[in-house]
């Protein structure tokens, strides 16, 4: 065990659990003033619900022995033999912490997912969804890139979770939205963000937390946890810059909304990529993506008809597709000693190949199988609040609260609606 290493993924841990109410203030401010704290209690209830899952059961079936490539095995259930000091495993971490650390990825990412169905999914329905979604289709998706799976056995490369989080979340999130449906006054009320500093402050602590999400996926402190952390971080201004250009182009001015959506965007994409393209890379990967999730938002959404409220697909769903594939064209050997020359540098489309499999098998599984969970969901409780409960807020029909209870008196105007 390195004492070194152990350091530096506690911290990378923390950082990565700051990264979900980072979260909760991003989707908050992006939603009406009505909504803000039920969009927020997602994020918060997902840490309390996926973690005690993920210490029973989820945990095993993720990263347990391997059964058939398919499935994590039943070993380590409840935690059992997963030790405090270093094991037998590759690593210089103790294995409980790296249970932990990997906890805090499948707490996010069904609390991303959720930004597609904000201000209509009913709470009751969004703890039975998380649950069941983090079971049935985070860890076998887990398993199959990160814990021995078939995917891995394929050469599919995904350092941090651009199939296992974004891509994963990203395209659930659309099958939801579809399923459920749209918000009841979609076509009717502005759905402008209530408040663009919460979605500034949402939007830093997610930039902050993913050098942990990025880098501690290193498992140590070493070069390349180096490279992960400053291609993440090239990305992300570059996604920032391109999001602000295009939208200059197509609106005549850059908004702070979209550079945050911008700066998202960069993220998502070099997550799967991070730590095996160089840092020159790292910036058409970020420039590409912004454009790519700039069309998705503003013309693909608008076209299809389809409400992801809070764009999960069009930024997460989108960045994390662009930027697997984008392994297959950036990546280096000499970067990453366990996979083959990208297109740009071998001329071989082998490692697209392999990752634009790994994409419609992650698309794939994640449509059927978030549709099978939210049909059985729907012969519990109803998915959708009713137009009637949208109208009040969800704030107060589901939990009872307002987020600003000192303007809850006041006349009902188009400025408070927002």
């Amino acid at each position: 065990m390195s004492n070194a290493d152990t350091a530096f993924m506690l911290v990378s841990t923390a950082l990565v659990f700051l990264m979900i109410p980072g979260l909760a203030f991003f989707y908050g401010g992006l939603v009406k003033r009505r909504h803000v704290l039920s969009i927020m209690m997602q994020s918060i209830a997902s840490i309390g619900i996926i973690a005690i899952l993920w210490i029973v059961i989820g945990y095993t079936l993720s990263f347990g022995p391997d059964v058939g490539g398919l499935i994590g095995g039943l070993d380590h259930i409840g935690l059992k033999g997963v030790a405090i000091s270093a094991g037998s495993d590759s690593t210089t971490i103790p294995p409980m912490l790296f249970m932990l650390y990997q906890m805090m990825f499948a707490i996010i990412t069904p609390a991303i997912m959720t930004g597609a169905t904000a201000e209509r999914l009913r709470f009751p329905a969004y703890m039975l969804l998380i649950s069941l979604w983090s079971l049935l289709v985070y860890a076998p998706l887990a398993h199959w890139v990160w814990g021995g799976g078939w995917l891995a056995d394929l050469g599919v490369l995904d350092f941090a979770g651009g199939i296992v989080v974004h891509i994963s979340s990203g395209f659930s999130g659309l099958i939801a939205a579809l399923y459920i449906g749209k918000r009841y006054n979609k076509d009717t009320e502005r759905t402008i963000p209530h408040n663009i500093p919460y979605v500034i402050l949402g939007g830093g602590l997610l930039w902050f937390g993913w050098f942990g999400f990025n880098g501690g996926s290193a498992l140590a402190a070493n070069g390349i946890a180096v490279l992960a952390s400053t291609t993440t971080h090239i990305s992300a201004c570059a996604g920032l810059l391109g999001w602000m250009l295009v939208e200059k182009l197509h609106r005549g001015k850059p908004t702070v909304l979209g550079a945050v959506s911008g700066m998202v965007a960069g993220l998502g994409a070099i997550t799967p990529a991070c730590a095996y393209v160089t840092p020159l890379a790292a910036i058409l990967i970020g420039l590409i993506s912004s454009g790519l999730c700039y069309l998705a938002v503003a013309f693909l959404k608008e076209k299809l008809g389809y409400d992801d409220a809070l764009d999960a697909f069009g930024i997460h769903g989108i960045g994390g597709t662009w930027g697997t594939i984008a392994v297959g064209i950036f990546g280096t050997a000499v970067l990453n000693p366990h996979g083959a020359d990208g297109l740009f540098y071998s001329g071989s489309f082998s490692q697209i190949g392999i990752q634009s499999l790994a994409v419609l098998v992650t698309y794939a599984y994640c449509g059927v199988m978030t549709l099978l969970i939210l049909k059985v969901i729907r012969l519990i409780t109803p998915l959708a609040a009713t137009s009637e409960e949208q109208e009040s807020g969800l704030d107060i029909t589901q939990h009872g609260e307002s987020a600003y209870p000192e303007i809850e008196g006041m006349a009902s105007s188009s400025v408070w609606d927002l």
